[in-house]
Parts: structure tokens; sequence; C-alpha cells
């Protein structure tokens, strides 16, 4: 297996710049995810690594291995595709074997690998089928299995999960995990889905218009976002964010909307320094509902999303948006005018310019 160095890459088609100065160290059998809106880039910098796009500047190593002008079919990698990519007229075993006769294994080589992967993913008893008598389910295992067999340096994985339906995808969720620990290589799995991302990553990459926003475990992007793109896009439901004036008295200060006065601690006055404005952002899971914590902000509900044990509840206020997690035994409408409490401690502030967090 091998590590990943991506140093300075960058990516132009003609004069429209793809992809800016992305930097990234993936170590050794580790399970890399990139995540990012649609447009972001993900897909570009996954490419490169593959060898189907060339780099327009910067440097790629596998290990100590400079690959910018390896060709694709001497990289040792295997990719997994969001449409499968299976032959209609050949069996799963056949499309299993069809890269490793390419190489001319011996056929018995062949078959122990076929058969080792069919075990490892469950579809030893679908060999003989053809991949229309599949389930959707069924055939991206035998797209990941083409894959295992092939026993590559590196796994490229881009968005294996998104044809499938829900359930599915939680399922090959933990299918796809199941096999990364058995088979002990490197990947580098690409999605648009920050939940696939949270549940699935060693590390994640968030990506955003072309730039590496921030690389962390999923723990790190959750408790301690760079930015307010990376607190908007990592968690469900989103962080919300009020924006508000800032006065001062003394040494402290607190942060004013139309309908909120948000005390703020001593170390969070001295990150906010000599800002006019600020960007408060705060997680659904910590507003209270009620007027029982250290600040309070009244809004108007405009969604309420029920979700059995709890329910969501998306309310405007002046200066922006929040959404709160609260339990079932508070009965909230669309409509209805609320007030939830929340503590200095657990707000995140984002200067209101460059939406960078104040730490």
């Amino acid at each position: 297996m091998a590590s990943l160095s991506l140093r300075h890459v960058s990516k132009h088609f003609g004069a429209l710049q793809i992809l800016f100065d992305c930097n990234l160290e993936i170590s050794d059998r580790e399970f890399m995810v990139l995540v990012g809106p649609s447009g972001s880039g993900k897909t570009t910098l996954l490419r490169i690594i593959a060898g189907l796009e060339d780099l327009t500047g910067g440097e790629l190593y596998f290990g100590d291995r400079l690959m910018n002008d390896v060709d694709v079919g001497d990289r040792d990698i295997a990719m997994v595709f969001q449409n499968y990519g299976l032959y209609p007229h050949m069996t799963v075993f056949d499309n299993m074997a069809f890269g490793l006769r390419r190489r001319k294994l011996p056929p018995q080589e062949i078959t122990r690998r076929v058969s080792s992967a069919a075990d490892m993913l469950n579809i030893g008893p679908y060999l003989k089928r053809k991949p229309r008598q599949l389930s959707g389910g069924q055939r991206q295992r035998v797209a990941l299995g083409r894959a295992i067999v092939r026993e590559p340096q590196v796994f490229l994985l881009d968005e294996p999960l998104s044809n499938l339906d829900a359930h599915l995808r939680v399922q090959m969720r933990a299918e796809i995990l199941r096999v990364h620990r058995a088979v002990r290589a490197t990947a580098v799995f690409v999605t648009h889905d920050q939940v696939e991302a949270m549940t699935m990553g060693d590390r994640i990459v968030v990506m955003n218009a072309g730039r590496i926003q921030q690389v962390g475990t999923p723990d790190e992007l959750y408790d301690a976002p760079v930015n307010r793109f990376v607190a908007s896009f990592i968690g469900t439901p989103s962080m919300g964010f009020l924006t508000g004036s800032v006065e001062r008295a003394d040494a402290s200060a607190r942060v004013v909307t139309g309908t909120a006065r948000i005390a703020l601690s001593p170390h969070q006055s001295d990150a906010v320094g000599a800002r006019e404005r600020v960007v408060v952002g705060i997680r659904p899971e910590r507003l209270v509902i009620g007027d029982g914590g250290e600040w309070t902000v009244r809004g108007t509900a405009t969604v309420v999303e029920m979700l059995g044990a709890e329910q969501y509840v998306h309310f405007a206020a002046d200066g922006g948006a929040l959404t709160a997690r609260v339990g079932r035994d508070h009965l909230v409408r669309a409509g209805d005018e609320v007030t939830f409490a929340g503590e200095a401690r657990h707000l995140y502030l984002f200067d209101d310019q460059t939406g960078t967090r104040l730490a």
C-alpha cells in the first residue's frame, strides 16, 4: 500500500481555474473522504490522483515516487464509480475477473481472488448472474469486488453510493468500511453528503470553490471549524447564524440584534477585538426552549420537522436564522413565536467579512 502526497496542486481547463494550491497528505491505509458541494473540485482532485487528469501545477507522490507523468495504467489504483460501470453481457464472475485476465494472471489465481472477494462481499451465490439480475446494492458490491481483486495500492471511490436508496446507503457505508478494514488499503472516497463523510472518514477534506478549506477528523471539523463555510457544511442540521453589532462595557462585550443580547465571555470578547459587527453561530443541540440560559433569542418558527423522538424547529430571528433540536414534549407549530436560550461557551464567533472563525 502507499501514502499519498499532493503538493501545491492546481488545475486549469483553459482559462478556467478549477483547483487552487491544494496541499494534502494521506497516510498509508487511511480512509480519507473528500466532501464538498457540487463544483467544489473534489472529483477533479480524485481524477488527478487516478491519472485521468493532468496537473497544471504542483506535484503528486505515491510514497516517494513522483507520479505527475506516470500513465494511469501504471499507477496501481482501482476505481469504483457512481454508475457501477459493469459490462451488461458478462456474468458477475467475468466482470470481476476482467481486469485480471487482461493482466494475464493464471486462471487458478483469478478464481482464488474472485472467490475471496465474493465471499467478503456476500455475493458468492450471484457469480453466474448478469448485472440486470441484481439489485442496486448487489451491483455496487460487484463494482467494489472488481476493485478489490486487483489488490491495488490505492482505492478511489467516486460517489459510489449516490444511486442507492437511503436504506441501502446506510448498509453499503458499513460494508465499505468493513471491506476497508479487511484489505487494509489506502482509500480516497468522494461524496457531497456530509453524513457519509462524518460516518466513514478517518479524516475529512472539506472543499469549496476549488480550495481545501480544512482537513481533520470528524470531531475536529464539528467542534473546531476554521471558518463559517465548514461550520455550516458539517453537521445535520447545520449550524445557524445571527449577525449583530458588538457593544462593549469595560472589559466585557455582547452581540446585539433586535431580539437578542448575547453576552460574551472575556476570552470571546478578546477574540472579537475592535470589530463593530460579528457573526454568531450555534449548533441546534445547544439551544434550549425557554429563557433559562445565559442569553435568549426570540423568533418565529418557520418550519418544524418531526423526526419521531425529536423535532427540528427552524426559526427566523433578527439578524439571521437558527435551528433548534427540541424534544416531542414541546408542541411547536410553524408561525409560533418561540424563545430559546443558550450559553456563551457554546457559541462560535466569525468575522462578518471573511467568515474566518475568531478563536
